[in-house]
């Protein structure tokens, strides 16, 4: 199971990298106060925003979303951190428990 998991988490920047940006931006809006009220949001364009990021189009994704700058990098950093995790978990099954010997009784 473990290793399935790291398999899923190296799989998402490959799935990303083959969503082309052109069908996230003529996609449908899935912002729900923005069909409610027909406002934007804070979040609005953020999705647009990190495709453009993602495939290097960094004024593109600033023109979609500002919120970017803050954004990428948090979602980087928790992805990063979530295979360390399940990379640092798969390595402590393979490694042998320590012997308890009586010396310490």
């Amino acid at each position: 199971m473990g290793w399935l998991r790291l398999g899923a988490l190296a799989a998402v920047p490959v799935a990303l990298a083959g969503i082309p940006t052109a069908v996230v931006e003529h996609g449908p809006t899935l912002c729900l106060y923005r069909l409610l009220f027909g406002w934007e949001c804070w979040g609005c364009g953020m999705t647009r925003a990190l495709s453009c990021a993602f495939h290097g189009q960094f004024a593109r994704a600033w023109d979609c979303n500002h919120l970017v700058v803050i954004v990428g990098p948090l979602l980087a950093g928790i992805w990063v951190r979530c295979v360390i995790r399940q990379w640092r978990q798969l390595r402590q099954r393979r490694l042998p428990a320590p012997a308890t010997g009586a010396a310490g009784q």
